[in-house]
This record gives structure tokens, sequence and C-alpha cells, in this order.
């Protein structure tokens, strides 16, 4: 990818860039719909990513060309309007929250590629978000701190976008680290580095179907979980402990009681499951896997047909030990915790059956644990 994006540059500028950002997708290991009810979560970046390779400007012009839309936009910082542009508004929402912020920004033209499949539960909007920030701090040539920049990417996603997510994914792209998973306290922002149990590798399984989070299946999960905390008269849900939880569901409606339960369970398996990290636990980490999916499918309703396919096909391979969807829900990505060894066989297994079963054709990856967004050698 890098080598594409250069000689892509190259071509459009006649030029070599004087700045490479990599800034990485993520799965989320567990802990799903956690993040912005204050609870826990356990990302880690992949080795897919949105890359740019850029060159400063003496103007307030920002200027980028996507490889992946093939199509150039360009917007000036002392007027970044919204116009409903595309993929050039993520640049333009994290410019102006920097701005908000009080970032001095310049401006800066580059080349835009990226191999995180959008709409896939991988964070493709967060790793946008992460490169575009550390490209105005490789331009402003500091060193801005990694959880701010996650919370201003989170601050375009609501305000600019329009999508009321939490804090996980930028949190993750900004802040991973080669090896680990990221366990997330999502209201302190405290974060701990946890590696992979050895001998195991985290397989993502696209199952070829796609979501938007600013479509309102996602702002009313939200909104049913804030409305569950309020009956229980908690700032979060993050604050319900399962006994509490049991003793006194009976205050809520059906369908928010189904809701709560996934993330006050979900909350108990992230920290569950970090502690089997820890330990190199990985069966206890496989069993907490299979329990979130199906905590998922029948109490926050967020899987479909496909993803549920996907992880039944994974979970029933002889060297998986665990399976569950992964990211904002009903459509994108799975992910299973598999033998680092039967790496290759599974994928061979599972892809021809998905696609058996379903009539789709999936894109499985082996993916490794990788560094959060940053510059990188020209």
């Amino acid at each position: 990818m890098k080598d594409q994006l250069i000689s892509a540059f190259q071509a459009r500028y006649d030029a070599d860039p004087t700045i490479i950002i990599r800034a990485p997708g993520r799965v989320n290991i567990i802990g799903e719909h956690t993040d912005y009810n204050d609870g826990f979560v356990l990302p880690m970046a992949i080795n897919r990513a949105v890359w740019i390779a850029l060159r400063p400007r003496k103007d307030a012009t920002v200027t980028i060309y996507s490889v992946n839309y093939d199509s150039e936009d360009s917007f000036d910082l002392n007027n970044i309007e919204h116009t409903d542009a595309g993929w050039i508004e993520y640049a333009k929402g994290m410019s102006w929250a920097l701005l908000e912020a009080g970032y001095s920004l310049s401006g800066w033209e580059g080349v835009l590629a990226g191999d995180v499949p959008g709409g896939a539960g991988l964070s493709s909007s967060a790793a946008l978000e992460m490169a575009i920030g550390r490209a105005f701090e490789a331009v402003a040539g500091e060193t801005w701190d990694g959880t701010k920049l996650a919370l201003l990417g989170q601050t375009t996603e609501n305000d600019w976008m329009g999508a009321n997510t939490g804090i996980m994914d930028q949190m993750i792209s900004a802040n991973g680290q080669q090896d680990h998973a990221l366990f997330i306290d999502c209201r302190s922002l405290d974060a701990e580095l946890v590696p992979l149990p050895a001998g195991s590798c985290i397989v993502v399984m696209d199952t070829s179907t796609r979501h938007s989070h600013v479509d309102g299946e996602y702002n009313e999960r939200r909104a049913q979980c804030e409305a569950a905390a309020a009956a229980f008269e908690v700032k979060a849900l993050r604050d319900v402990s399962v006994a509490d939880f049991n003793a006194k569901s009976a205050i809520l409606e059906a369908l928010t009681r189904q809701r709560a339960r996934h993330v006050v369970t979900e909350n108990e398996r992230t920290l569950a499951a970090a502690n089997a990290m820890k330990a190199g636990d990985v069966a206890t980490l496989g069993k907490l896997m299979n329990a979130s999916h199906v905590s998922m499918r029948d109490d926050f309703e967020i899987s479909s047909t496909a993803l549920d396919k996907m992880v039944e096909i994974a979970q029933a391979q002889p060297n998986c030990y665990g399976a569950r969807m992964t990211g904002g829900g009903f459509a994108g990505c799975a992910v299973a915790l598999v033998d680092v060894d039967a790496a290759e066989s599974f994928v061979a297994a599972v892809a021809p059956a998905y696609e058996a079963a379903t009539g789709l054709t999936p894109a499985l990856y082996v993916c490794d644990a990788t560094d959060g967004a940053r510059a990188v050698d020209a």
C-alpha cells in the first residue's frame, strides 16, 4: 500500500511526498456497544490502514486526491463548510474539530488510499480521522496527544457526520501497539495494553454485507441504553452491576430490558476477557466471545442472517476458540480467535462454506496487531 501511495503521489505532483501517515483500522475482540455506555472495550489495531502521502502548502488550502474513489476535493481552512460531499467530509470535520479545539493548522496537499473495507465494522472512518489529525500534526512539526486526537475524532463523528458513536474506534486507531490489544475504560479513558494469547491469532471475516452508523438503528440503540440508565438512576449502564440488573430489571420495559442486559453483561465479559488475555487463557477468551455473540444476537438484536451464519461456520471449525460479530452491527464483519498454526486451514474451510450457505463471497483476513496512527518513513 505504501509503495502504491508514493507512486500515486509522484504521478500526480511529479515529486516525492515529504510526509507519509498511516492510521490503522481496528477489530473489536469483545465489548460491543459498551463504549457510549461509559463501559469497557477490548479492540486491537489491525494491519489494514488509511494512508496519506503529502507535502505542506504555504496557504490554508487542503487538497486531497482519493485513490479509492478516484476523485479530488479541497477546502479552505479559513472557511470550512459542511456540504455532504462524501469522504472529504471526514477530513473537513476533523479539521473543523481541531480548529475549534485551538490547534493551529496549515494547508497541505496529498494522496489518500486505504485497504480498510468501508462499512465493514473495521472503523475506516476513525482511521481516516486519525490519519487527517496526524497529517496536520506532521505539517506543524509537533507531537499531539493521541487521546486528545481520538476525542476530536469522536467530535467529528458526532457533530459533523451525525453519528452518535463512542470513543473506542478513535482511541485504538490513535493508541494501538504492535502485538497487543488495548483494554479501554471508556469513562476515564484509561487504557492498558494486553497481549494476544501465545499461539493464537485473530481472523476478521467480512460477510460482504454493509451498514452505516448514520442510519437510525445505531442511534436508536443508544437512546434505549440512555433510557435504561435513567430508569436505574445512574449516569450510564456502566454503573449497573449484573447483580443490580438481576434484582431491579423489572422496572424496565421489555425491549429496554433486553438492551440493558446486553450492555451490563458485556461489560462483565470484557473485564473477564482482559484478565484471560493477561493469563494467556485462550479457551476462556473464546468462550466469552461466543457468549458475546449470543447477547448481541438475542438481546441487543444487532446481528444479521449473514453474520450469524459466518459465526456458526467459524465456531464449528476444530481450531477456532471462539467467534462473534464485531462492530456496530446489522452487517459487516465477524471476528474469530484461532490457533495460529491453523489459520490458513481455517480460512480455507470457512470461506467456501459461507459462500455455499449464503451465495455471498466473503473476505477473510488473518490480522496482526499493529501500532496506532503515526508518521512513517517516506
